[in-house]
């Protein structure tokens, strides 16, 4: 991948992180617990992305995501901890928003994911600015 794609990728996938934010706070707003919990990952998710994209790395699923940023990221100290754990919350609150039937999230979990996601996404662009200022 060449240089420039792959900073046009990095912040195409940040954008996108940016969306999901703002779809979540909008789903919230209109009492879409499930679906706005479910955004909020995703925009923790694509931050994640954009992260490993970053370092060159691609992954299909999520769970490989997932590890890759415990590994790549926490383990190495790029990341505080409470971010690995915050991404690991978001994906089991996703499951819930999205597959659960008779268990649904909470307005206050919406609400704090939102929260999480957005903090997420705004260490992982600070950790991708920091690095290209060195």
């Amino acid at each position: 991948m060449n240089q420039e794609k792959f900073t046009d990728e990095v912040q195409a996938v940040f954008e996108r992180a940016e969306e999901a934010v703002g779809a979540a706070g909008k789903l919230l707003a209109e009492g879409y617990y499930d679906f706005a919990a479910s955004r909020a990952y995703y925009a923790a998710f694509y931050a994640a992305t954009a992260l490993l994209l970053r370092e060159g790395m691609e992954f299909r699923k999520h769970s490989g995501v997932i590890a890759a940023i415990h590994k790549k990221f926490i383990k190495s100290g790029k990341l505080e901890k409470q971010f690995g754990s915050d991404l690991n919350w978001l994906f089991e609150l996703r499951s819930v928003g999205d597959y659960g039937i008779t268990v649904r999230v909470p307005a206050a979990e919406a609400e704090r994911a939102i929260e999480v996601a957005r903090r997420f996404v705004r260490k992982a662009q600070s950790v991708i600015q920091e690095a290209e200022d060195k």
